[in-house]
């Protein structure tokens, strides 16, 4: 019995720990996600810039991903990652300021290859998810009716 307090007592503390770890580099996380998506950006010679992170609150049901607003716009992009074929493929959604996705955006070489090949249905379950969050988080602080 003591044993196997003691195996369960490293447990919640490993796992405490983890948690703690994460909540602490999300800072150090969303800002080095920044400077990846702008560089996309001008490496494909595309004009949009993203300029800070929108801290948004999160739902069981929403997708993992992170909010930023976009520069000299009043869009904002939500960056996310998929599965395609086992590997993970990161993508961004920039959304008007009614919170509909105006465009789905593939945020790597790899993924701009395999960006077609995604099932339809599938982008646009994410494209439903990512509508329902941004109303939530967005267009509802601003007094939309949906």
């Amino acid at each position: 019995m003591k044993d196997k307090l003691i195996l369960l007592g490293w447990i919640v503390g490993l796992l405490l720990l983890i948690s703690v770890l994460w909540i602490l580099v999300q800072p150090a996380l969303t800002s080095n996600l920044l400077r990846t998506v702008n560089n996309v950006f001008a490496s494909n010679n595309d004009p949009r810039r993203v300029s800070a992170v929108l801290h948004a609150k999160t739902g069981k049901d929403d997708i993992f991903g992170y909010w930023y607003s976009m520069n000299n716009s009043a869009n904002k992009i939500f960056v996310f990652t998929t599965f395609n074929d086992g590997i993970l493929v990161p993508l961004g959604a920039e959304v008007a300021p009614d919170g509909s996705v105006k465009e789905v955006i593939p945020l790597s070489v790899h993924a701009e290859q395999v960006f077609n090949s995604i099932p339809k249905s599938v982008l646009r379950i994410y494209i439903e998810k990512i509508e329902d969050a941004a109303y939530m988080n967005f267009s509802a602080q601003q007094g939309a009716v949906r």
